[in-house]
């Protein structure tokens, strides 16, 4: 049976992250408080920066909030899915399904990139540039750099998925990996794939590393300005506020990197799904604690969204209902 003269596969087999079934339920347990944490520690980091009026209107905080929807978007692209098939056993995805799943990722993995270089950009226009960063990051700059990014990661998306779509896929329907991805679904094709490649390493290459040029030459000038900082305190001091974002940026960039350019000759299903679970899981999880851990603005934004919920629900009321302990 064929839905066209393209594919003659109905639908895709995700292998998942094991092929041991007696760790699925392990696996489903880890990967679920994983999720959990990720989109509830995002959350919080979005509603505390959109309660706090000044935060929302600083760059810094108006990149993370942004950076933290697409985190949980991000994820839920993929992890709802996987985790639906280590509980049924059942990783069954249709073609659709598959480019649809593949589309999205790529879209938020690109949208987390350009977010990034802003961020970065931002960073380097406060410390090396402090007098002009007022009118070098105005609201609408920083408004058309979210939308752009937006705008530009679908369209690249986009492109890969079209060129996805006019492969066939007539040997096998089981994908090594645990969503579907660029590289896993050209290791199964029966065309000829050597478009995709190339769009991948020379279009997909310019994406990424025009970003991550942005991320480095921001930080090389950050380095040379903290340098020249003559106290050691005031060294200390400045690069506390971009440190949290340097350790994100090579999280992110070092995976991704590892995964999407390196030989499609050389794709190993075992080690690329160790690095797909670190950028897919592992940083989006850490992104909420590294960003608040050493940024006291953050965590007084926290305390008011902490105060905010006990006016809501004020201490006596929760005391006097059954979980908190004020029914007998």
């Amino acid at each position: 049976m064929e839905t066209d003269n393209r594919t003659t596969i109905l639908d895709f087999i995700l292998l998942g992250i094991s092929s041991q079934q007696e760790c699925d339920t392990w696996l489903f347990a880890i990967f679920l408080i994983m999720y959990v944490i990720t989109v509830l520690g995002n959350l919080v980091i979005i509603l505390a920066i959109r309660r706090d009026h000044h935060l929302l209107h600083t760059p810094m905080y108006y990149f993370l909030s942004n950076l933290s929807l697409v985190d949980i978007c991000f994820t839920s692209t993929t992890v709802p899915k996987m985790l639906a098939g280590e509980f049924s056993g059942k990783r069954r995805i249709t073609y659709g399904g598959c480019l649809s799943q593949m589309y999205f990722f790529i879209a938020f993995g690109i949208t987390d990139s350009f977010l990034l270089a802003s961020m970065a950009l931002d960073r380097y226009v406060a410390i090396c540039r402090p007098l002009h960063y007022a009118t070098t990051m105005r609201r609408h700059i920083c408004h058309l750099l979210v939308t752009t990014s937006w705008l530009a990661s679908h369209l690249h998306s986009l492109l890969h998925t079209l060129l996805m779509s006019r492969l066939s896929f007539c040997a096998s329907n089981q994908v090594p990996h645990f969503f579907c991805d660029v590289f896993p679904l050209l290791k199964i094709s029966c065309s000829n794939t050597a478009l995709n490649t190339l769009v991948v390493h020379s279009e997909g290459a310019f994406i990424v590393n025009g970003a991550l040029v942005v991320v480095g030459l921001s930080y090389a000038r950050i380095l040379m300005t903290i340098l020249r900082i003559p106290s050691a305190n005031g060294k200390k001091k400045t690069f506390s506020t971009c440190g949290s974002h340097l350790i994100v940026v090579s999280l992110f960039y070092g995976t991704v990197i590892w995964v999407y350019f390196q030989p499609s000759s050389s794709f190993s299903p075992k080690n690329d799904t160790l690095a797909a679970i670190m950028y897919t899981m592992v940083t989006p999880m850490l992104n909420p604690f590294i960003y608040t851990l050493r940024n006291d603005r953050m965590k007084k934004a926290l305390r008011k969204l902490n105060d905010t919920f006990y006016v809501v629900f004020p201490k006596s009321q929760i005391e006097n209902t059954p979980w908190g302990g004020g029914v007998n």
